[in-house]
């Protein structure tokens, strides 16, 4: 396949050349062959030359995407209200994951600011360093924030994770007529990476519903790492209770659909796809390290891997809607629309957030739990019947 994408600088081609040395030594040690999620893992997350660990620009007009704290401070401000109603069940902590420019950190502070609450503790579970070093400057002026480099053991209060789920490693799996196969990744004789298939256990695709009636070549993911990154969260926010006596609540928000949905026999392809300083495409190959490797999340089974965590599925609906209860249009509203200078780039940029050809209905908001419960106005629009 030949993409035609900007041009990397030779700094960037030869960190990409080392990532490849790096994944191709390990295949040679695994016998020729590892998991694409492990493939995933190396070249997103290898200490020093993956994606996310690495130095390269990720956000913003230099980067490979934008998210929805970059488009308006509006979300943030959105998302601060929700928070601040539920600091009052949990603590006035908060815990956010892979927190980007720090953009989103900033808006829920300053909004909360203003509401007159203050926050104890806002700390960031950040892998990247040169996000993490965009943050510390964008949040200079907030004391109370600080930086964890994993997980931690017990936490009381709100988790907000923006774009995560998506961003951890999945496997492959491809339908045969012999049945379910592993698509991993091996190396061709010109010492590029290729994929290889081999056969593959039942737990990998078990999260895939009806599967009888999917046609041979059905290609998908499904999604081991994220489902025990929610088991971890249950296990994080039971510890939070014992300590405390308090209860917590985690905010995901994330583009992907419910499992009947994911699975659909018309998603024959899955979902992966990469992304290259704004340039969208399908080949996971293309400069390891480099570039952002995602999947849709499939929010089902994270549903179900918090519930076997130990958490309550407090809500699950489309970001718009949970944008539209958390009262988005009455902060748009503070900038008179007289002043069209100022009020429209804020309306366009909540039009994108909203908008079911935008972001508004392929963006999902999945609230999971425990010891707490969302305001009642939020259960108008839940999906949880869906997941």
């Amino acid at each position: 396949m030949q993409l035609q994408l900007p041009q990397a600088s030779a700094d960037a081609l030869a960190a990409s050349a080392t990532l490849h040395q790096l994944i191709s030594g390990e295949i040679q040690r695994q016998s020729g062959w590892i998991s694409f999620a492990r493939y995933m893992e190396l070249v997103l997350y290898a200490p020093g030359l993956g994606y996310y660990s690495g130095g390269a620009a990720k956000l913003g007009k230099e980067g490979d995407f934008t998210t929805a704290p970059e488009i308006t401070p509006l979300f943030g401000g959105a998302i601060a209200r929700v928070v601040a109603g539920l600091m009052q069940q949990t603590g006035f902590q908060i815990l956010e994951f892979g927190a980007g420019t720090g953009r989103l950190a900033f808006d829920v502070l300053t909004e909360l600011q203003a509401m007159g609450i203050a926050v104890e503790r806002y700390a960031i579970v950040e892998v990247s360093g040169e996000l993490r070093a965009r943050q510390e400057q964008t949040l200079r002026d907030f004391p109370e924030v600080t930086w964890l480099e994993q997980l931690p053991e017990a936490f009381s209060g709100v988790v907000l994770g923006n774009e995560v789920l998506d961003a951890m490693p999945v496997d492959l799996v491809v339908k045969t007529g012999d049945g379910w196969q592993e698509r991993g990744v091996a190396l061709a004789p010109d010492g590029s990476f290729r994929f290889c298939d081999q056969p593959c256990g039942a737990v990998l695709h078990r999260q895939i519903p009806e599967q009888e009636s999917l046609p041979p070549g059905y290609l998908t993911e499904t999604h081991a790492v994220a489902a025990a990154f929610m088991r971890s969260l249950g296990a994080m926010i039971a510890a939070g209770h014992a300590q405390s006596g308090r209860g917590c609540a985690a905010l995901l928000i994330d583009y992907g659909f419910p499992a009947h949905e994911y699975y659909h026999p018309q998603r024959s392809q899955g979902t992966l796809m990469c992304h290259y300083r704004h340039h969208a495409h399908p080949d996971p190959f293309y400069l390891p390290g480099l570039q952002d490797v995602t999947a849709h999340v499939d929010f089902s089974a994270m549903a179900q891997a918090a519930i076997d965590g130990g958490l309550d599925v407090l809500g699950y609906t489309s970001q718009a809607a949970f944008l539209i209860d958390a009262g988005i249009g009455d902060l748009l509203v503070r900038t008179p629309a007289e002043d069209a200078k100022r009020y429209l780039p804020q309306a366009n940029a909540m039009q994108k957030l909203m908008s079911p050809a935008e972001m508004g209905e392929l963006f999902k908001v999945l609230v999971t739990g425990k010891h707490v419960a969302l305001p009642e106005h939020f259960h108008r629009n839940d999906r949880s019947y869906r997941l």
